[in-house]
């Protein structure tokens, strides 16, 4: 894992816009979050130094790594996508490079896509990443407050390899999506769906070609930030996994669920009768860091000594589209 120095208290946020350190730890448990600096790290290089120490305890080289798969909803460009990026900081070999737009669910996405690429012998040394820079394209002003007070920057790394042992690993992966409500939880612009799914989402030029991804009457308007509404379902595609394995929430010695909200994190707990050592949160530190939340809460329990060879663990996330995922390891 790794996260910025920038520590952003709640108390520093009273200098943006009207509100409180209780307010924001009132609704969503968070205290603090590290943000990146503004031109020296980008997605991209956090998640190299990332991938740097997960290669380390893999004890492999980057010359080891046959395949990356990038989860992230900021990415360094629109185009090109992250993975190449870290390819060519960590001079990796022509390798193939994928990039997952999952949100919040990116990285359980990634890791699933890794996994049959494992399973099916098609690649050894798989890199799986996660990363986010938020503090770029927040609305840091009153008006943007439930939605800029919640999110942090950071990134978290794994390597994925083939084991002989069939008990361990990866058991299974649940991915789902149901786009019904797809604008709830979204970033229109920039953006080519010119109103088509619902009016008024930007105001561009309507001439046959050019301005619409970016025009200036999106910019006086201020419609390049996100909009957020969500929901969750972690709790029945946790038991899913846990059906589809034989086992039961008491058997988990550990559920890692995407850092989204402590409120929300505590419902599932309830929900599923986890007791507080089963339950691992740092968004109290970090805030929500979407794709990366996972990969940096599982590399936190690890270090703390919360996993251990035998435990079971369960990865649980759901974000924008909606898209919701889990994943159930065998550590």
């Amino acid at each position: 894992m790794y996260v910025p120095k920038n520590v952003i208290s709640n108390q520093d946020l009273t200098q943006l816009m009207e509100t409180s350190d209780e307010w924001i730890q009132e609704r969503t448990g968070i205290k603090e979050r590290r943000f990146a600096d503004r031109t020296k790290e980008t997605t991209a290089t956090m998640g190299v130094e990332a991938a740097k120490m997960a290669i380390e305890r893999a004890g492999i080289t980057p010359g080891d790594i046959d395949f990356i798969v990038f989860a992230t909803l900021s990415p360094d460009y629109y185009f090109p996508g992250c993975g190449v990026l870290l390819q060519r900081a960590m001079q990796m070999k022509e390798i193939g490079a994928l990039d997952v737009r999952n949100q919040c669910s990116g990285f359980i996405y990634a890791l699933s896509v890794a996994d049959q690429f494992i399973k099916s012998g098609m690649y050894k040394n798989i890199l799986v990443v996660g990363s986010e820079k938020h503090s770029f394209g927040l609305d840091m002003s009153t008006r943007g407050r439930n939605v800029s007070v919640i999110f942090g920057d950071g990134a978290g790394a794994v390597v994925l390899q083939p084991s002989a042992d069939e008990t361990s690993g990866i058991l299974s992966t649940h991915l789902h999506s149901d786009g019904h409500d797809a604008e709830v939880l979204a970033m229109y612009n920039p953006g080519s769906h010119a109103n088509y799914w619902r009016e008024g989402l930007a105001d561009f030029d309507e001439s046959a070609i050019a301005d619409m991804f970016v025009s200036k009457e999106m910019v006086d308007k201020e419609q390049f930030y996100p909009n957020m509404d969500g929901q969750v379902k972690f709790p029945e595609v946790i038991m899913e996994a846990l059906n589809q394995n034989g086992y039961s929430p008491a058997d988990l010695k550990l559920m890692i669920p995407h850092q989204a909200n402590l409120r929300i994190s505590q419902f599932v707990q309830h929900k599923l009768k986890l007791k507080d050592e089963q339950v691992f949160n740092n968004i109290q530190r970090y805030g929500n860091t979407t794709a990366a939340s996972i990969p940096i809460a599982l590399c936190e329990a690890w270090q703390e000594g919360k996993i251990q060879k035998g435990d079971l663990v369960c990865l649980a996330a759901f974000g924008s589209g909606f898209t919701w995922a889990s994943a159930l390891l065998k550590w």
